[in-house]
């Protein structure tokens, strides 16, 4: 018997692998050994905080042996059964995309088609007619994650970029930097040294749209949930506002405001106007820090366009919120040291994903400023990063440029792509279907604020539309806009082919061509550090959300399982078929890339490469007698920037704005858009086009809000996990199928004939998904609350736009983004009515769906299959997995 015990990271943490002959037996988290560093510590308030001497993970990270080992893997390269390759690319059955079944293909077999249709259609058309994009989060590791292999291979190739979005930010994005600054961080402020400014200042922490033990946890492993603990335990004041008490809140909460969704700046707006006439903000700070102050105070006492104070009791109206709770939250804000935002890094909540995010976000940011943001205990800062860090060791995260297969140093050539035509991800299925589409902005604008304003249109002169879509992890049917939109587009003759690269089978998945099977992180080898998204356009220096600085060497525990093959592999075996397989790779294995990753960080000087692979990771320690540089504090107390920002215009205390200081009057739209209604040059409440005033509220009168997953990543996790299935407050296993959860006020339960744990239906035009009621005071009355992000897309009518019974809500949200110039998504801006499901009980579509193909190419009666069924300790849910396989198997047989 031979035991091994191999490392590696997934979103939610750094784990250990142990496997026996071969078998994954069990995940668990890694436990720091003597030669760890001591851990940090920070004296407060007459205490002393330090972190335990382990990586911590959360119960996603715990289910990546289930991921291995899952149903719904992909086994085989698969083609569609009803695929006909035709010469020109017509007549290829394309609206039986969705709906037909698959027939096994070798590797040769499938990757030969794939380069022949590669060929033809960028011959026929030109580079451009090849597009690509990748899911988000797919798997961790500089070598297999999207910015390295998938984009070193399409740079290279040359193709239409998808642009992706900031799907979990986009009103900070597009808003706040027009108030403060801060572009290159994607409108999130620095929150450096700020945990250790938080324990010995903090006195209440307003938690704005943030879930941290839901959200942050599933990125950065719940490494900061003892931070708010000890918060909790010095008698910080926890006041979360949020139309649904979440799993933070319900545990946290000294009080609960639940705002109608959508009207959070009318709550900002309705606490300025109680800290103007009451004079309770700080007016020195005001004077030295602000920019046109006084006509966004006239605004706000009701001197401005519109004539209307924005009193507590007009923001009652507006919120729900009754006015004297409103009067108390600006007071108790007012009156003590002040930290919170909204989500992580503070702009990440679901509330920047609405119609009036951007607006929002800006006066989210005012607010702090008001009440002197910088000072000690007066910050942007909501308890999930800012953390030490040792700022001297640079490893490199997988949006940093500099640690990309496609860039120098790492590759001896930098892949370029020659295509300058893009396309945009919430509305790609737009540009498919009509032929046409124009916006603005270039997704991540962190190169500069002028990026917001960049003009775009598909296609571009000169330049053919796209026809061949290359689809890469995940399932945009669970994250994206009006999802239906997408079955649509995958039916139409404009796309000639279609290849999907995936783990598991996705409902997304099952609209592809050609299947090719990836491997989990579990069955190839990688390097990444622990949370660290690098400084590409991202948020730099995420890893402060962690107690530890970790970086970890990827090994293989097991071989791939069945015929999948790392990302890696198939991107070199696609481009050697295309003839320039060696200028791709430049020679080097998997194991190669890695130690080139080692040796051109600052690991190589901390760790040998023979003793890092061995050990299986690096902690970086922090100096005892760290040098503090707190966030905002050099622009609170005027001085130059001190932090680790990258910024020049910081250098001499200034902010990224036109002024250099908080723009309540925004000079930046006033240059670029001064007529944008969206963003107006003074933050404004909107109403929302699809909100409580709009027309479209009789016939729907309820909000859905789809924050994202408690129990998933995006979309990695929950379809290929049962177990998680039986969490009940994430699904509930009905005849079959797993229901997701929809949260409603017993109020308006009882006056829809809605019991809890009835099947209920979830509808509006765009579409109608099958839930399981959960009856419960925990939501705004008028609110609807689901998950988003459904892993599982279950359509009664496979193919087909028709009712989901897999808990894909994103179907009922509105394809329209914040503005015309404004390219966010608004998910949560999204109005739809409820009844109780009465009609027929489909009986294990989920399994049906999912395994139809995989049982026409798989044999269940094989050696490999009985092994990985009866050895790998499959309980309860899997065990009707097990069955529904089987039998599967044995009908197609």
């Amino acid at each position: 018997m031979v035991e091994k015990v191999t490392h590696s990271i997934c979103v939610g943490g750094p784990i250990a692998i142990h496997t026996v002959d071969g078998v994954i037996r069990r995940i668990r988290p890694i436990i720091f050994d003597e030669t760890a560093p001591p851990g940090w510590v920070i004296k407060a308030r007459g205490r002393e905080y330090t972190p335990y001497r382990k990586a911590t993970t959360t119960l996603i990270a715990l289910t990546e042996k289930n991921r291995a080992y899952a149903y719904d893997r992909i086994r085989y390269p698969m083609i569609r059964a009803d695929f006909v390759e035709t010469p020109d690319g017509q007549n290829r059955n394309t609206e039986n995309r969705g709906k037909s079944g698959y027939r096994r293909a070798t590797w040769d077999e499938a990757l030969e088609l794939v380069a022949r249709e590669i060929e033809r259609v960028q011959t026929t058309y030109g580079k451009e007619s090849v597009t690509a994009i990748t899911g988000s989060h797919h798997s961790w590791g500089l070598l297999g994650y999207k910015l390295s292999a998938f984009a070193r291979f399409f740079r290279m190739l040359g193709y239409t970029q998808i642009m992706d979005n900031p799907d979990s930010w986009e009103g900070f994005t597009w808003g706040a930097p027009h108030t403060y600054g801060y572009y290159w961080r994607l409108g999130g402020s620095e929150t450096f040294d700020l945990l250790e400014d938080a324990l010995q200042n903090v006195e209440t922490m307003i938690m704005w749209s943030h879930d941290p033990d839901t959200t942050r946890g599933g990125y950065a492993a719940n490494e900061s949930t003892m931070w708010r603990r000890w918060l909790d335990d010095m008698g910080v004041q926890f006041i979360y506002i949020d139309p649904f008490n979440n799993f933070s809140a319900v545990k946290q909460a000294d009080k609960w405001l639940a705002p109608r969704p959508g009207t959070d700046a009318a709550l900002c707006e309705g606490i300025a106007y109680v800290w103007l006439t009451e004079g309770t903000y700080d007016k020195e700070y005001i004077a030295r820090h602000a920019h046109r102050f006084d006509e966004w105070a006239d605004y706000i006492l009701g001197k401005g366009v519109d004539r209307t104070p924005k009193t507590p009791k007009w923001c009652e109206a507006e919120t729900g919120i009754p006015a004297a709770d409103i009067k108390a939250l600006a007071r108790r804000w007012a009156s003590t040291r002040t930290m919170g935002g909204s989500g992580l890094r503070g702009g990440f909540g679901g509330v920047c994903r609405t119609a009036n995010g951007t607006e929002f976000a800006r006066l989210m940011v005012q607010l702090f400023a008001m009440q002197g943001m910088g000072k000690p205990g007066q910050n942007i800062w909501t308890g999930t990063t800012g953390a030490p860090m040792d700022y001297n060791f640079w490893f490199g995260g997988y949006s940093d440029p500099l640690a990309q297969i496609a860039n120098q140093p790492i590759a001896d050539r930098t892949a370029v792509n020659c295509v300058t035509q893009k396309l945009y991800r919430p509305n790609l299925p737009d540009a498919i279907l009509d032929g046409h589409y124009e916006w603005h902005g270039e997704g991540f604008c962190g190169g500069g604020i002028d990026l917001e304003f960049t003009e775009h249109v598909y296609p571009e002169p000169g330049c053919s539309k796209v026809h061949l879509f290359y689809r890469y992890g995940g399932t945009f049917m669970g994250t994206m806009l009006d999802t239906n939109k997408w079955v649509r587009m995958y039916k139409s003759p404009e796309l000639e082919f279609v290849v999907n690269q995936d783990i598991h089978f996705h409902g997304e998945a099952r609209f592809a061509d050609v299947i090719l099977p990836a491997c989990t992180n579990l069955e190839r080898y990688d390097i990444g550090e622990f949370c660290n998204s690098g400084n590409g356009g991202y948020q730099s220096h995420s890893q402060t959300g962690c107690n530890w600085q970790i970086v970890v060497f990827q090994d293989k525990a097991i071989e791939p399982l069945w015929e999948s093959r790392s990302d890696y592999w198939i991107f070199s075996q696609l481009a050697a078929k295309l003839g320039w397989g060696e200028e791709y790779t430049e020679g080097r294995s998997e194991l190669d890339w890695c130690k080139r990753f080692w040796e051109k960080s600052d690991l190589c000087d901390r760790i040998s490469w023979e003793d890092f692979i061995k050990k299986g990771y690096y902690v970086a320690g922090v100096p005892a007698d760290w040098e503090r540089h707190y966030g905002f504090r050099w622009f609170a107390e005027g001085y130059p920037c001190d932090t680790p920002n990258h910024k020049p215009c910081q250098e001499e205390g200034k902010l990224g704005t036109f002024t250099g200081k908080f723009e309540f009057v925004s000079e930046s739209l006033l240059h670029w858009a001064p007529h944008d209604e969206t963003r107006t040059p003074i933050a404004t409440y909107k109403y929302s086009w699809e909100g409580h005033h709009s027309l479209k509220a009789r016939k729907y009168p309820f909000h859905l809000i789809s924050p994202h997953p408690r129990f998933d990543y995006h979309t990695q996790h929950n379809s290929s996990t049962p177990w998680l299935w039986e969490i009940p407050e994430n699904r509930r296993y009905i005849n079959g199928n797993p229901y997701l959860i929809a949260r409603i006020h017993p109020q308006k339960a009882a006056e829809k004939g809605i019991k809890d744990g009835d099947l209920v239906l979830l509808f509006n035009e765009r579409g109608s998904v099958v839930c399981v009621a959960r009856v419960t005071y925990r939501v705004e009355e008028n609110t609807i609350h689901a998950y988003g992000s459904s892993g599982i897309y279950n359509p009664v009518a496979p193919g087909e736009t028709a009712m989901d019974i897999g808990g894909c809500v994103n179907l009922l949200t509105p394809g329209k983004l914040i503005g015309s110039m404004v390219p966010g998504m608004a998910p949560n801006s999204t109005l739809m009515d409820i009844c109780k499901y009465e009609g027929p009980l489909p009986a294990g579509q989920c399994f049906e769906y999912k395994l139809d193909a995989v049982a026409l190419a798989a044999d269940p009666e094989s050696a490999t299959c009985k092994e990985i069924i009866e050895g790998h300790g499959f309980e309860s849910i899997q065990a009707k997995v097990r069955e529904e396989y089987l039998k599967k198997g044995a009908a197609a047989r």
